[in-house]
């Protein structure tokens, strides 16, 4: 067990709020990330290739090609301020604390972000919000459909980092929030924006990241939420 952080009687406990998103490599050179690859690629809910299989292919072939090409394409859409995703994460961490600041002043909340792959990693952040005496935390992966590929390693993260503390803090999970109404309405929103800049085409195509037709077959309820949210914004937008 690692060691506990320093205690005062009578030191009033925290609500910890952490967001997780996926992650980034910390620059856009091949090292950087080849390091996130490595990290990203060697999760077994990932790739699900058993890993006698899969270790010599990814480090004999997928760690010495692929890294130079991605720190290329990283590169041309690389902001002043860092990667595109930690930046509006970042964003959306001030935002959000902000917000609950106003609207829930006499609670003593910790919001922060973390990463499930690269840095600030969800350990990091856990460790962070105990030191800050954070006895509950609601830990919010950025993902608005479950998948196993993905909240489901945000899940594993945390709760590898609780496993290693002698005094855990209270830990709740967002699974997912591909029908509540106030994203469906988000979603919409900007498809509206959108409209208004250009035009209403005749079209809308609705895109979700793919994932192996198995990972269906197995139960993975991706496929389903991903088709719920569709048809929940095509009602919003009275398609």
């Amino acid at each position: 067990m690692l060691p506990e952080p320093p205690y005062s009687h009578g030191t009033q406990p925290r609500i910890g709020v952490l967001l997780v998103n996926l992650g980034t490599p910390d620059a856009p050179t091949p090292a950087a990330v080849r390091r996130y690859l490595n990290e990203f690629l060697s999760a077994p809910r990932v790739v699900k290739i058993p890993r006698i299989v899969w270790w010599p292919i990814l480090n004999l072939f997928v760690l010495n090609t692929r890294p130079r090409a991605s720190a290329q394409r990283y590169a041309q859409v690389w902001m002043s301020e860092g990667s595109p995703l930690r930046v509006h994460t970042e964003r959306q961490t001030t935002l959000l604390r902000g917000y609950l600041g106003e609207r829930a002043k006499h609670l003593p909340l910790t919001v922060d972000y973390a990463m499930r792959y690269g840095t600030p990693s969800i350990a990091e952040r856990l460790h962070a919000m105990k030191a800050q005496h954070c006895d509950r935390v609601l830990l919010v992966p950025l993902y608005p459909q479950y998948s196993a590929s993905t909240t489901a390693t945000a899940f594993d993260a945390a709760f590898s980092c609780l496993a290693a503390m002698r005094n855990q803090p209270a830990l709740r999970t967002v699974r997912s929030f591909h029908d509540q109404a106030g994203y469906v309405a988000a979603l919409a929103q900007s498809v509206r924006e959108h409209w208004t800049r250009i035009h209403r085409p005749d079209v809308l195509v609705i895109s979700f990241h793919g994932v192996p037709r198995r990972t269906l077959d197995k139960g993975d309820p991706y496929h389903c939420e991903c088709q719920k949210t569709g048809r929940l914004l095509a009602d919003a937008l009275g398609l």
